[in-house]
């Protein structure tokens, strides 16, 4: 009897431990729409970065993300990254980019969370990894320095083209600040054959640290996306100033697995919506009034 009531009890706990690691190991993993809605969560990966992810996490893509999660009726958790982790934490895999258009697996990694929303730019290299939402945000790259550096900005051309190569010829022998493994890693613009001192920021910094850095005269320049020179612009008037364009136009999305199609769809159609309504654009007004003024017409491109 003793026996019987010691098996019962074992296969009891054995069942309920099989349960839980069943639980466990697929919250644990990137799952598809399906997935998502059954676990009853969804997971945002996301950096503090500018006013996307701020460090009290409230931000633009924290809000649009609680919308979302709202619109797919599961709760919202938050989970905080860095540019070096953020896609094997989305894929598994620990990627590097070999080049602008092509990348090297160094290794697996725990999956952390669902999608990533962070204003991450859109790039070649990433595309072999992951899957693009709609655009979220424009962007770009420019060359910022202070305001008493000697690099005066270029006078526009309206050719991009033009003008990229007009600060590029600036370059030569001035220490431009950059962060590998981003969207402001030198390798993707040429920067090793402008004559530029390249400076690598430490990789366990917060890419919005770089322009005080600058100031702070750790280099006389730095590569800087739209965004956060946006906030920049805006905060610090009078201290730096734009050289100019250092990429072509660029674009910003969510990123999803390539194993997550149904979730990504379901977020576009969530997102065209909130274009279609004005919350989109009232998000924008809230955190990045100015970027009205660069990109006037980007929520009536289709």
């Amino acid at each position: 009897m003793k026996l019987g009531c010691i098996i019962g009890r074992t296969l009891l706990i054995l069942t309920g431990l099989f349960m839980w690691i069943t639980v466990t190991a697929g919250h644990s993993s990137a799952g598809d729409l399906a997935d998502i809605l059954k676990s009853g969560k969804l997971r945002h990966l996301g950096i503090v970065y500018a006013n996307f992810v701020t460090t009290e996490k409230a931000g633009l893509d924290v809000e649009l993300m609680k919308l979302f999660s709202a619109h797919l009726g599961v709760g919202y958790e938050f989970v905080e990254t860095n540019w070096q982790n953020v896609l094997a934490d989305l894929t598994g895999k620990a990627v590097v980019p070999k080049n602008e258009d092509d990348i090297e697996i160094k290794g697996e990694s725990p999956v952390r969370g669902d999608m990533i929303a962070t204003g991450f730019t859109v790039l070649p290299w990433r595309k072999k990894v992951v899957d693009f939402s709609d655009t979220t945000f424009p962007t770009g790259v420019w060359l910022i320095s202070r305001s008493d550096s000697a690099l005066q900005p270029i006078i526009p051309t309206n050719d991009i083209s033009k003008d990229i190569e007009a600060v590029k010829k600036k370059l030569s022998g001035v220490s431009v600040l950059t962060l590998k493994n981003s969207c402001l890693d030198p390798d993707l613009y040429g920067m090793s054959s402008t004559g530029a001192t390249v400076k690598l920021f430490p990789a366990d910094r917060n890419l919005d640290e770089m322009i005080p850095a600058i100031i702070a005269r750790m280099a006389e320049s730095t590569l800087m996306d739209v965004p956060v020179a946006l906030v920049a612009l805006e905060e610090s008037p009078g201290g730096i100033k734009v050289i100019g364009p250092i990429s072509q136009l660029q674009e910003m999305a969510c990123a999803f697995p390539k194993t997550s199609p149904n979730l990504r769809k379901a977020f576009n159609d969530f997102l065209r919506q909130c274009k279609k309504d004005g919350r989109y654009k009232s998000l924008m007004k809230k955190y990045y009034p100015s970027v009205f003024l660069y990109y006037p017409d980007f929520l009536e491109k289709k």
